[in-house]
């Protein structure tokens, strides 16, 4: 939950990104300026997938569980989702791979 109404950091940081995307990456001519552009509009979408809602906060007990060798029916699922939700911010590309 943010401190903040709307827009949320995600929906300021979709909106400027889609901006770029559909008004002003298509009237570039300057391949440097368009490079640029382009590098801005992947860090909002960092950005984005940063400011989005956590699936759910780390498990503290499912570490706790898997130190101490009690590993449970689902925890395989939990930490699967755990990495996912990181990709998804860290490298969305990797997931498609696999």
């Amino acid at each position: 939950m943010s401190a903040h109404d709307r827009p949320s950091a995600a929906e300021l940081a979709t909106a400027v990104r889609e901006f770029l995307e559909a008004e002003i990456l298509p009237v570039l001519d300057d391949q440097r300026l368009r490079f640029r552009t382009l590098v801005a509009m992947n860090a909002l979408s960092i950005v984005e997938r940063e400011a989005a809602p956590p699936p759910g906060e780390h498990d503290w007990e499912l570490a706790r569980r898997i130190r101490a060798g009690d590993v449970r029916d689902g925890d395989l699922a939990a930490l699967k989702a755990e990495v996912e939700a990181k990709l998804r911010v860290a490298s969305p590309r990797y997931l498609e791979r696999y």
